[in-house]
């Protein structure tokens, strides 16, 4: 059984920075692409970052230049660095893998 554990959202300040970690088990991780999204109040899920299992990574236009993926097989870990972060960037970010998503983990970039 998959099981998937965000961590280390929280309240920050506009041009703060936040890493979020998702932690899988039960399943081999390393073989597919590991991704985040996100869902703003009021808004639909949308795709924030994806990295394959060699290491390449995809962003949303939002993200490119604020945010980084990475990703450690050993660990069965994958993150999400967020940097200068904006108040539109407030959401509950998922991580996923496959049709596998963890139970969110709530972000508020407020002053």
């Amino acid at each position: 059984q998959v099981q998937l554990v965000e961590s280390g959202g929280g309240l920050v300040q506009p041009g703060g920075s936040l890493r979020l970690s998702c932690a899988g088990s039960g399943s081999t991780f390393s073989i597919y692409v590991m991704g985040w999204y996100r869902q703003a109040p009021g808004k639909q899920r949308e795709l924030v970052a994806t990295i394959s299992r060699s290491g390449y990574a995809s962003y949303a236009d939002f993200a490119k230049g604020r945010f980084t993926i990475s990703r450690d097989n050993a660990k069965n870990t994958w993150y999400l660095q967020m940097n200068n972060l904006k108040p539109e960037d407030t959401a509950v970010y998922y991580c996923n893998w496959r049709d596998d998503w963890g139970q969110g983990t709530h972000v508020t970039v407020s002053s």
